[in-house]
């Protein structure tokens, strides 16, 4: 069954724009990884300041093999991965500078957290 990270981020209210705008530049990066099934970013409400980054992946190899690889050459080459491993590194931490190397932008977020689940029941929409 898949596997879902979920990146937990402490965004500061004044830096949540910058967060969406770093994760937006990013869109498609991690649609082609190998085991990739599902990204999402979720907004904050009300009551928190925490940002979830949900992806969801056919194993935990899948995605391990993603941090070592994509998400990991996107940090040491000032890129940003849209992804749970994010942390303060990547598009919340504001990695994402100028191609070649260039300084890094500061982080919009103050915190990170990864969580990790195995999906044990699911459910979708029934067709008509």
């Amino acid at each position: 069954m898949s596997i879902v990270k979920i990146n937990a981020l402490t965004v500061p209210a004044e830096q949540r724009e910058v967060l969406e705008q770093r994760f937006a530049s990013r869109a498609g990066s991690v649609e082609g990884s190998d085991g990739f099934e599902w990204f999402e970013l979720l907004r904050p409400v009300e009551g928190t300041d925490q940002y979830l980054v949900y992806t969801r992946w056919r194993s935990e190899e899948d995605f391990q093999a993603w941090m070592e690889g994509p998400m990991k050459a996107a940090h040491q080459g000032g890129g940003a991965a849209g992804g749970p491993g994010a942390g303060t590194g990547g598009p919340a931490g504001g990695a994402g500078g100028p191609a070649g190397g260039g300084e890094r932008p500061k982080p919009a977020a103050t915190g990170s957290s990864v969580w990790s689940f195995e999906v044990v029941q699911q459910a979708a929409p029934k067709q008509a």
